[in-house]
């Protein structure tokens, strides 16, 4: 591996903390409630690593900062964790983002385990630097096409805004889609106003909409206008980047926020330590943790166990990826390298798709795992 010079990669024995930079959406426009549920499990995983003895004696330490879903704010932040000396980086929820983060971090050296941001092309390039706990897009929105195929959709709108992500989303789904009978018909939100899509899907005979938009606006608006189009009573709308996994969706929709299918990465039983953690992390949030808080605590997880074993030189960090083996809150964690993917990933992630019952918007149910 090129290890570029880093003084700040070097074991400190002087006592002081272990330092670990987590990069959280806390502002808009980053999605804030996602944020909040990022930051409540990689803090809750570093006070328990504290409470057994810290790493090696010394205590773990936080250093958060904001990315409010800026990339250039990130790869600032990035610049600004490594010359502050931490041993490695944390977090993003948001896959724009967590790219311009991830490339800063394989420049500088300094080894970045993303938490929760999908984007298959983390990196431009292979690295060594860069792993993830959260499945690749590609394998999830797959699990999403195989789910509607199931559910008898053939005719498929996306209304979707300008984005890396969003592009990258459509096209997984058409690739996919196409060849099982399947077709994509895209919306263009930049043109077209929540009330226009109503005439666009009767137009086109769609038979679910798919919301490839921000949150709240204009997903809200949107959903908000399908449901009251009384010639639209028998479209599925879904949300397969997981707008409504957070309790803001249910607040602004009411009983609209039922019934919209949308991807989650949790097993249909958390391990032992998961349901601990669960009852925790409800404590600390004051409501259910979404996905998005067993990814951060499972981050801390990993890293604690990584700088137990090989130490806070940064390059030694990195050179453990393939070496993990931790038992995290939804499975046992360990990285590989997978065709198509730039970073070292975790395989094996939990997926499902599930929805808001209707008869009760707080409980979810699961439609379909892959």
């Amino acid at each position: 591996m090129n290890t570029p010079p880093s003084p700040a990669g070097a074991e400190r024995t002087d006592g002081s903390s272990v330092q670990i930079g987590a990069l959280v959406p806390l502002t808009r426009p980053g999605w804030v409630e996602a944020g909040q549920h990022l930051l409540a499990g990689l803090e809750l995983a570093v006070r328990e690593v504290n409470d057994a003895g810290g790493i090696v004696g010394r205590p773990l330490e936080l250093v958060v900062r904001d990315t409010a879903a800026d990339p250039q704010r990130a790869a600032a932040a990035v610049d600004e964790l490594a010359r502050l000396g931490v041993a490695a980086l944390a977090g993003e929820y948001h896959s724009v983002v967590a790219r311009a983060a991830a490339a800063r971090a394989d420049a500088l050296g300094l080894p970045f385990l993303c938490s929760s941001a999908v984007l298959d092309a983390l990196t431009e390039q292979p690295t060594e630097w860069v792993a993830r706990l959260s499945p690749p897009q590609s394998r999830g929105w797959q699990v999403y096409a195989d789910f509607l195929l199931s559910a008898g959709h053939s005719r498929i709108a996306v209304a979707a805004q300008p984005s890396v992500y969003w592009a990258s989303g459509a096209r997984i789904l058409r690739d996919y889609l196409a060849p099982r009978g399947g077709t994509v018909i895209e919306l263009d939100m930049s043109a077209l106003t929540p009330a226009a899509v109503c005439d666009e899907l009767v137009d086109h005979c769609a038979t679910a909409l798919l919301l490839l938009v921000g949150h709240p606006e204009p997903a809200v608006s949107i959903v908000k206008s399908v449901r009251r189009d009384q010639r639209l009573a028998e479209i599925m709308i879904g949300a397969p980047a997981g707008q409504p996994e957070f309790a803001e969706w249910a607040t602004l929709l009411g009983d609209d926020s039922a019934a919209i299918p949308f991807l989650r990465y949790l097993p249909e039983r958390l391990t032992l330590l998961g349901a601990r953690v669960e009852t925790a992390l409800r404590e600390r949030l004051a409501e259910a943790p979404s996905f998005v808080a067993f990814e951060g605590y499972d981050t801390v997880a990993v890293l604690a166990d990584v700088l137990r074993s090989h130490g806070a030189d940064r390059a030694r960090t990195a050179g453990s990826w393939p070496r993990v083996a931790v038992e995290g809150t939804r499975g046992q964690i360990q990285f590989s390298r997978t065709p198509g993917i730039s970073v070292w990933q975790w395989a094996w992630t939990p997926i499902q798709v599930v929805d808001r019952d209707p008869a009760e918007p707080d409980r979810f149910r699961i439609l379909h795992a892959g």
